[in-house]
C-alpha cells in the first residue's frame, strides 16, 4: 500500500481496500467521490487532478506525505530551508550581480545541472527516488503546477507556497529515477515550471532569497529540458522581483537575457510578455521615448502570437493583461515623467479590471489601485478614493505582501491630498493596512 501510494497509484489503492473487504460504496463515501468514479478507477482509469488525491487522501486518513502532497519530514526540512534567513550573509547587490552572472551562464552558455550555483542556491537533501518513471509520473506533476498556480492568482501566494514547496518534495526525487529521454526531458521543464511557480509564491510573500533560489534552480532544469521559452519566463519573473524593489537597472539586465530566450523559442507571445515588462523597467527609468517603442512592440508581438499552442507559463498573458501592462506602465510615466499620461492608463486599467474575474483577483487588486493613484492625479478625488476603498477591500482578503506594497505610491498620492477628507480617509486607510500584522497577508 504504501508504494502503490507513493506513487499514486489510486487504482491500486482501491483494489488492495477490496481486497481487505473494503466495497467501492464506502471508498466512495470517505473518498467523496461517485460510485462510478470509484468503479472507473479500479478499472484503471488514472487520478492526476492535484485537488482529487488530496482529497482521497483526506478521506482515507492517509498522511498526505505518503503520496508527496504535503509535509513529511524531509519536506518539512525543504520548507525550512526555504525560508528568509534572519540576517543575510551578504548585500543585496552582490547576491543579484551572481544570480545575473547565473542566469547569463545558463541562458547563453552550457553551465546547467551539477553547476555550483553560489551561496545564494541552498541544496537540501533529496529523498531517495523511484526506481523508474513513466509520463503519467510527469503529467502529475503538470496537473499539481497548474493547480497550485490557479490558486495563486486567486489568493495570492500565502495561500499555495507551502504547498508548491512541499509538491517539489515528490517531484525532485524523480531526477534520479530511470526513464526514457523524453520522459526525463519532460520532467526537467515541469520541474522547472515547478520551482519557476515556487519562486512566484516566495517573492508573493516576500521571502525574496527564497525567491531567488528556486529561479536559480528553475532556470537550470529549464535549461537542461531544452525549453527557450520557459527560460525566458523565468528570466521575466525575476526581472519582476527587483522592479518591485525598485531597482529597474538590475530588472533590465533580466529582461535583456530574457529577451535572447524568447527569441531563440520562437514564441512571439513569449517576447512580448519581455517586451512589456523592460517598458516598465525604462518607465520607472524615466525614459518615455524607450518605454513607448516596447509598448508598441508588445502590441505587435501579442498580434502576432499563436495564442493556441502556448505553454501553460505564458498562457496567462492574454488581451486583459496587455491592458494592464500598458495602464501601469502609463501609471508610472505619470508619476515620474508627466501626469498626462493619466489620459492612456485610465481607459486601460478600466478594460482590463472590468475583464478581470474573481480568478485572477490579485492582478485585478493591482490594477485598482493603479487607477485609484491615475484618479487622484488627474484632480477627481472622490472617484479616486472610491476606487482605493475598492483596492484595499480586495486586498484584505489576498494572502501576498506584495499587494500591500504596491498601494504605497496610493497611499502617498493619497496623503498629498490630506485636505481633502475623502483623500485623507484612504491615506489612513492604506497606512492601517499596511501597518497590520504580516500574517494576516502572508505566511
Amino acid at each position: 500500500m504504501r508504494n502503490a501510494l507513493a506513487a499514486r497509484e489510486v487504482s491500486t489503492i482501491y483494489k488492495l481496500l477490496r481486497r481487505k473487504g473494503v466495497s467501492q460504496r464506502q471508498i466512495a463515501a470517505m473518498t467523496g467521490q461517485s460510485q462510478s468514479e470509484v468503479s472507473e478507477i479500479l478499472k484503471g482509469r488514472q487520478v492526476m487532478a492535484y485537488d482529487v488525491l488530496v482529497r482521497i487522501a483526506d478521506g482515507l486518513g492517509v498522511p498526505r506525505g505518503y503520496m508527496g502532497l504535503a509535509y513529511d519530514e524531509v519536506t518539512a526540512q525543504r520548507v525550512a530551508d526555504s525560508r528568509e534567513t534572519p540576517e543575510a550573509e551578504e548585500p543585496e547587490n552582490v547576491k543579484r550581480r551572481k544570480f545575473l552572472a547565473h542566469a547569463a551562464a545558463v541562458a547563453v552558455g552550457a553551465h546547467v545541472l551539477g553547476a555550483d550555483s553560489g551561496s545564494w542556491v541552498s541544496n537540501p537533501v533529496l529523498t531517495p527516488a523511484p526506481g523508474r518513471i513513466g509520463m503519467t509520473d510527469v503529467r502529475q506533476v503538470e496537473a499539481a503546477t497548474r493547480a497550485l498556480r490557479s490558486l495563486d492568482y486567486q489568493y495570492g501566494g500565502g495561500f499555495c507556497r507551502d504547498a508548491v514547496v512541499a509538491q517539489l518534495s515528490w517531484g525532485q526525487q524523480m531526477l534520479n529515477s530511470s526513464g526514457t529521454d523524453v520522459v526525463k526531458q519532460r520532467l526537467h521543464v515541469a520541474l522547472a515550471d515547478l520551482h519557476n511557480l515556487a519562486g512566484w509564491t516566495s517573492f508573493d510573500v516576500g521571502l525574496i532569497d527564497s525567491a531567488r533560489n528556486h529561479f536559480g534552480r528553475a532556470l537550470e532544469l529549464a535549461k537542461a529540458g531544452e525549453s527557450d521559452e520557459l527560460v525566458a519566463n523565468i528570466l521575466y519573473r525575476m526581472g519582476r522581483v527587483y522592479l518591485h524593489k525598485e531597482a529597474p537597472d538590475d530588472a533590465l539586465k533580466m529582461f535583456q537575457l530574457g529577451q535572447i530566450a524568447a527569441q531563440q523559442s520562437g514564441s512571439e507571445l513569449a517576447v512580448a510578455v519581455i517586451c512589456a515588462n523592460q517598458a516598465w523597467a525604462y518607465a520607472m527609468m524615466g525614459h518615455e521615448d524607450q518605454t513607448m517603442k516596447l509598448i508598441g512592440r508588445t502590441r505587435d508581438e501579442f498580434a502576432r502570437a499563436n495564442h493556441g499552442e502556448a505553454a501553460d507559463w505564458v498562457k496567462f498573458f492574454n488581451e486583459d493583461d496587455v491592458y494592464s501592462m500598458i495602464g501601469t506602465v502609463h501609471t508610472v510615466l505619470a508619476q515620474k515623467v508627466d501626469s498626462r499620461h493619466t489620459k492612456y492608463a485610465i481607459p486601460a486599467l478600466t478594460r482590463a479590471i472590468d475583464s478581470y474575474g474573481d480568478e485572477v483577483a490579485r492582478n485585478k487588486a493591482f490594477n485598482l489601485s493603479s487607477l485609484a493613484t491615475n484618479h487622484l492625479l488627474d484632480g477627481d478625488i472622490d472617484h479616486g478614493a472610491r476606487v482605493g476603498v475598492q483596492a484595499v477591500d480586495l486586498a484584505q482578503h489576498l494572502k501576498s505582501k506584495r499587494v500591500r506594497d504596491r498601494l504605497e505610491p496610493l497611499r502617498i498620492e493619497a496623503d498629498k491630498r490630506r485636505n481633502f477628507v475623502d483623500a485623507r480617509d484612504l491615506a489612513d486607510l492604506i497606512g492601517r493596512f499596511s501597518d497590520s500584522s504580516p500574517e494576516s497577508n502572508a505566511v
